[in-house]
């Protein structure tokens, strides 16, 4: 259905609806959990892994728009979750959601999505919508579902315009785990699960839970480490008293100049400490601010599981020049061009320029804007936990 900036009659059978705050409507079929919900709209381009995306806590106060029109057809199950925790508070698809059809599917994505508390939407012209978002960036919005089809559109408009944004908000601290914990598993083998692996021998990496995916713990796991997981606001003194021969930054969502508040100075501490340091994503993010550098709003963002990324930086690794397909999902950048003259750009989007690496000089201390944990999504950048792990022994 075509977009514009009106309030069209709710056409006959629709369940559901999309409010965006500039007055425009889209009108579709619910599914998923009835209600409503106000987040940003932003759009993903994987073909696959839409269960990992509506888990990723990254995506916390958004609405996923799948550009992918089968969105699915494969179902759900229990392991391939990426957390229990707040994510996606809904999404947006092209066709109706049909029967599920996989030999490890449990649920059809209605039902999930239903227990979960997600609402979807479907029968969108999610073409448009996505070239909508590129053209006028990501807007807020409040996507609704309601069987019978009744709808306050003025009340939902209202919401999606008093809705303050990502821009300055702290969600780390609502997506994070209340507590310390250890954790067991490693990567997963069709028919066998999620591999389990002992402490003995293997440097001790303690990850900073920001809102971080579950498949990046378990990279470092099959990378050799042993992990313990804190919580975002864990103090400097709590995370030494644990003896890390190295401590991880977790990708998360919000802004992270607000998370940064109370994550920065506790970066800056293990800093002075020459602590190993390896970021991913919101993780990244903070590093580069501890380091001195700024962080902005993009306009779209990168979401998906095809972005270029080349290896560009001052000898970080002998192949520069190379190219990595990888997964991303952020809203914030770092801005290259306030990176100190200590910090070096190691890798560059090749869509738009945007700063994806960093590494510290002097210091065993390095970053990446994307995910090389990738779940789902290429292998490329495995080599990444390998060698923070390397850095350990």
């Amino acid at each position: 259905m075509a977009l514009s900036a009106s309030s069209p009659a709710r056409p006959a059978g629709a369940t559901g609806c999309l409010v965006l705050a500039d007055g425009t409507i889209l009108w579709g079929k619910g599914f998923g959990a009835i209600g409503s919900a106000v987040g940003e709209v932003c759009f993903n381009t994987s073909m696959t892994g839409y269960q990992e995306v509506l888990t990723d806590p990254s995506y916390a106060a958004q609405i996923v728009t799948f550009t992918f029109p089968h969105i699915g057809n494969v179902g759900t199950n229990d392991e391939d979750l990426e957390s229990t925790v707040e994510s996606a508070v809904g999404c947006i698809v092209r066709e109706p959601v049909t029967e599920h059809s996989n030999f490890r599917s449990k649920q059809h994505l209605h039902d999930w999505m239903t227990e979960q508390g997600k609402i979807g939407l479907s029968g969108i012209d999610t073409r448009a919508l996505t070239r909508l978002i590129r053209a006028k960036g990501a807007p807020n919005a409040v996507i609704a579902h309601e069987p019978k089809g009744n709808f306050d559109t003025e009340a939902l408009l209202a919401r999606a315009r008093d809705w303050s944004g990502l821009e300055g908000l702290d969600l780390a601290g609502l997506v994070t785990r209340d507590g310390r914990m250890t954790w067991e598993g490693g990567e997963w083998v069709l028919g066998e699960g999620y591999k389990s692996f002992g402490p003995e021998g293997r440097p001790h990496v303690v990850a900073i839970d920001y809102g971080a995916k579950d498949n990046i713990f378990r990279n470092l796991v099959k990378a050799g480490a042993r992990v313990t997981v804190v919580p975002a606001k864990t103090s400097l003194e709590d995370i030494l008293e644990l003896q890390p021969d190295g401590v991880f930054l977790s990708n998360g969502p919000g802004d992270p100049a607000a998370t940064g508040e109370y994550a920065v100075p506790v970066i800056k501490g293990l800093l002075e400490r020459d602590v190993p340091i390896f970021g991913i994503c919101l993780g990244h993010q903070m590093l580069a601010l501890a380091a001195g550098a700024k962080t902005a709003k993009m306009f779209q963002g990168h979401r998906g599981a095809n972005h270029p990324v080349q290896r560009v930086g001052g000898g970080w690794d002998a192949t520069e020049g190379l190219v990595e397909i990888t997964s991303m999902n952020h809203g914030f950048a770092v801005d290259g061009d306030t990176l100190p003259e200590r910090v070096v750009e190691t890798h560059r989007s090749l869509f738009d320029g945007t700063n994806c690496g960093i590494s510290i000089t002097g210091k065993k201390a390095f970053g990446v804007q994307y995910h090389p944990e990738a779940s789902p999504g290429p292998q490329d950048s495995f080599y990444l936990f390998e060698k923070f792990v390397g850095m350990l022994g």
